[in-house]
């Protein structure tokens, strides 16, 4: 399911940060998917569906380089990648086994993948990141996938990094990491997250201007007056 094009323009606008607090509110506490650091500082802001993987820990008959050639692989994944999605891998935040390298991200960013965001690691760093595949994860490892993990499936519910991602649940990442944003809540998020962005940037100016914190953030009576009355 593709996104809506206006819907990701709004998204791409919002901080993660406002995101979840807006999810917070509603709620939602556990939205964060913990271990997704960027790659590359500075990487733009990346809005997509969730297009899930999921790794379980390595079983010797199982996890071997001969697996690479199994209709249930990761390259057989890669395949099935709609463009625009964000690929979110669930690897047990295993850090001492890279997912993906250099050829695989390659394959992705050339199939139009907006996104790789994992609670593991990659390998060949090097190669990965003259991909520009814009990458979240937890750092780097030169063994491959199979010295500590076995590839089972691709859009299925998945964990990363504690949280639970099911396919085309809505992803949002940037410099603080990854939000996820439940597909079935996703227009009355979007509404509440654009004005949450505009009221806090109206917030921002005063502040800016020497305005004091108590009654402004969060804004007392008088000031949500104000804000409307700017607007």
């Amino acid at each position: 399911m593709s996104l809506d094009p206006k819907i990701k323009e709004i998204l791409s606008g919002i901080s993660t940060a406002t995101l979840t607090t807006v999810l917070l509110k509603k709620g939602l506490r556990n939205v964060w998917l913990r271990g997704t650091k960027p790659l590359r500082p500075g990487q733009p802001r990346v809005v997509g569906r969730a297009f899930t993987l999921r790794f379980v820990p390595a079983r010797e008959d199982l996890a071997t380089p001969e697996s690479w050639s199994s209709p249930i692989s990761t390259r057989a994944a890669i395949e099935a990648m709609p463009e625009g999605c964000v690929a979110v891998v669930d690897a047990m935040g295993i850090t001492d086994a890279g997912i993906f390298g250099d050829i695989l991200c390659e394959r992705m960013q050339r199939r139009g993948v907006a996104a790789l965001v994992t609670d593991g690691v990659i390998r060949d760093i090097s190669g990965v990141l003259e991909t520009r595949l814009p990458v979240w994860c937890q750092g780097v490892a030169a063994p491959p996938s199979v010295a500590g993990l076995t590839f089972v499936n691709w859009q299925e519910a998945i964990s990363c990094g504690g949280v639970a991602v099911f396919p085309d649940d809505v992803i949002v990442v940037d410099d603080d990491g990854a939000v996820l944003i439940p597909k079935g809540l996703l227009e009355e998020i979007v509404a509440i997250a654009a004005e949450q962005e505009r009221l806090e940037t109206w917030i921002m100016r005063q502040v800016q201007n020497g305005a004091t914190l108590p009654g402004l953030y969060p804004p007392n009576a008088e000031n949500k007056a104000r804000y409307e009355a700017e607007r």
